[in-house]
């Protein structure tokens, strides 16, 4: 999918009228099948970036364009077509706890199943070849039929990177899928989705905290500060005075070589009880 912002701005709906918009004047374009990496300071803009990419926040001003078109101007149904064909993977994927991962793969060819397919799939899953290939990719074939609720973090998100993968989307729109994960696993991780978007010629935009994975992995790298494009490189073209000047203020987060969280079990979170 081809993909272009025209001097787009973006305010959040529950944000002050006075509040800096989250982005603002952004201009980028993206052919069918290129990979980009979104880098840059917390509070940047990446996030909302993603959110705009997949229809889910509209601009403020300014246009967004899918395969020329413009989404905002589609009636409603062509609306809910186009967005069957983007896949947004949010950094921590809404998996249902007692859910089992293949269904949770699964999960991301339900907009282009009908209501009765997707039902008899909760009962007895179909395409389960399809999860299972792409939970290999990520090294978790065995825990296909593992409920959720007994994941680690960092196979939670490799689960939601899978679920990507299971789509049939064309733009795919990942946010910060190694923040679980250890070094290793991240590498894998990101080489096995980086290589899946090529073999379908999906177009794919991801954003990451790691420069040095970014530059590692990806072709074209953006730097988003304050809202607004600070740079949009080649990879080999990135240099240090460039990163310097996007963290300023935040050199603690360039400094980051790698994923902070292991790749370890998640804690069940304490129920609070009250006597009557």
């Amino acid at each position: 999918m081809n993909l272009q912002l025209n001097n787009a701005t973006v305010r959040h709906p529950a944000a002050r009228a006075h509040a800096p918009a989250a982005l603002r004047g952004l201009n980028l374009a993206v052919a069918q099948g290129g990979q980009v990496a979104v880098i840059g300071p917390s509070g940047a803009g990446k996030t909302t970036l993603l959110q705009l990419l997949a229809c889910a926040q509209r601009p403020a001003s300014g246009a967004l364009q899918l395969d020329g078109c413009d989404p905002w101007a589609l009636p409603r149904g062509a609306l809910q077509r186009l967005r069957g064909r983007l896949f947004l993977a949010p950094q921590l994927p809404p998996l249902p706890p007692r859910q089992r991962v293949v269904t949770a793969v699964l999960a991301g060819r339900l907009p282009h199943e009908s209501l009765w397919a997707s039902v008899r799939s909760l009962v007895y899953p179909t395409g389960i070849g399809l999860a299972e290939g792409a939970l290999a990719r990520f090294d978790m074939a065995d825990k296909l039929f593992d409920r959720v609720d007994r994941l680690s973090g960092g196979e939670r998100q490799r689960v939601g990177l899978a679920r990507a993968l299971a789509s049939q989307a064309s733009l795919l729109l990942v946010d910060e899928p190694l923040s679980a994960l250890d070094p290793a696993r991240a590498q894998q991780a990101l080489a096995s989705l980086t290589q899946a978007a090529r073999e379908r010629g999906a177009t794919l935009v991801t954003t990451l905290h790691h420069v040095e994975m970014a530059l590692a992995h990806f072709p074209r790298v953006i730097g988003l500060r304050n809202g607004a494009l600070a740079f949009d490189l080649p990879a080999a073209q990135v240099t240090p005075g460039h990163l310097h000047q996007l963290y300023a203020q935040h050199l603690d987060e360039l400094t980051q070589t790698a994923p902070p969280a292991p790749d370890a079990p998640v804690a069940a979170a304490p129920v609070p009880m009250q006597c009557r």
